[in-house]
C-alpha cells in the first residue's frame, strides 16, 4: 500500500517537473500563472490535472481547444512515480532516498530540456552542484570530499576533452552545459563514480546515437544531446553502479 502513495507522490511531482521542462527554457516562471493549455492557453482545471489519469480521460486533448497534447506529460508522471518507488525499494523511506529522489527529478527536467533545446539550464546545473554538496553531509554515498573531488574530476575532465576537441578540429564539441553537469553528478554521487558514468554514458551515447544517425541517414555532424546519456548513466549507478564495479573487478 505504501507503494502506492510513493507512486502517487512521485506522479505529482512528475506534473511539476513538466512546468519546468516546458517553462525553464522559455525563461517562464515555474510558478505563475498557473497550467494552462499549451494551444489555447485556457487555465486547466483541477480536475482535469490528475497525473496520467486526466490525460487518459480527456484522450490526450485539450478539453476547449480540443487539440491534442503531448504524450511527454503522462510520460515523465509514469517514469517520476516509478523512479519515485524504485528509491523507496532501494533505499527505504529515508532522508536518503528523499534526497537521491530530488537528484533524480533534477536529471529528468535536464534530460527532456536538453532533448529538445540541446541546451541544460544554468539554472538546475550550478544550484545542483551546491545542492550536491550539502547532500553529501547526510547520504552515505559520497561525504564531503568525495562530493568536492568529484565535480573537479567530472568537470574537469570534460572540460579538457572540450577544450582538445575544438583545438583539434576547429569546432564545439562537448558543450559547457555537459561540463557542468557531470560537475553536478559529481557532487552527488562523488569522484568514484565519474569513470563508471563516463563509460556508461559513452556506451548508451554510441548505441542510441548510431542507431539514431543510421535510422535517420544524418551527416556525422549532426549534433547528439549527451545529457540524456549522462543521466541515464548516473541513475544507472544510483541502483546498480557499485554491484557492476564489483562484479567488473572479481572478474
Amino acid at each position: 500500500m505504501i507503494l502506492i502513495f510513493v507512486f502517487i507522490f512521485g506522479a505529482i511531482a512528475g506534473s511539476f517537473l513538466n512546468v519546468c521542462i516546458y517553462r525553464l527554457p522559455r525563461d517562464e516562471s515555474i510558478l505563475f500563472p498557473s497550467s494552462h493549455c499549451p494551444n489555447c492557453g485556457k487555465p486547466v482545471k483541477l480536475y482535469d490535472n490528475i497525473p496520467i489519469l486526466s490525460y487518459a480521460i480527456l484522450r490526450g486533448k485539450c478539453r476547449h481547444c480540443k487539440k491534442a497534447i503531448s504524450a511527454r506529460y503522462p510520460i515523465v508522471e509514469t517514469i517520476s512515480g516509478l523512479m519515485s518507488i524504485a528509491l523507496v525499494m532501494k533505499y527505504g523511506l529515508t532522508l536518503h532516498s528523499l534526497l537521491l529522489l530530488l537528484f533524480v527529478f533534477s536529471l529528468i527536467i535536464i534530460t527532456f530540456i536538453d532533448l529538445d533545446y540541446q541546451i541544460i539550464p544554468d539554472i538546475l546545473s550550478i544550484p545542483g552542484i551546491l545542492a550536491g554538496i550539502c547532500a553529501s553531509f547526510f547520504i552515505p554515498m559520497a561525504y564531503w570530499i568525495d562530493s568536492i573531488f568529484g565535480i573537479l574530476i567530472g568537470g574537469g575532465f570534460l572540460f579538457i576533452i572540450a577544450v582538445t576537441y575544438k583545438w583539434v578540429t576547429n569546432r564545439e564539441g562537448m558543450g559547457g552545459g555537459d561540463i557542468k553537469l557531470l560537475a553536478m553528478v559529481g557532487a552527488w554521487l562523488g569522484w568514484k563514480a565519474i569513470p563508471f558514468i563516463l563509460f556508461s554514458s559513452s556506451l548508451i551515447g554510441a548505441l542510441i546515437g548510431g542507431i539514431s544517425l543510421l535510422s535517420a541517414r544524418k551527416s556525422l555532424r549532426y549534433k547528439i544531446p549527451f545529457g540524456p546519456f549522462i543521466s541515464i548513466a548516473s541513475i544507472i549507478y544510483i541502483f546498480f553502479g557499485p554491484e557492476i564495479i564489483n562484479w567488473y573487478i572479481s572478474l
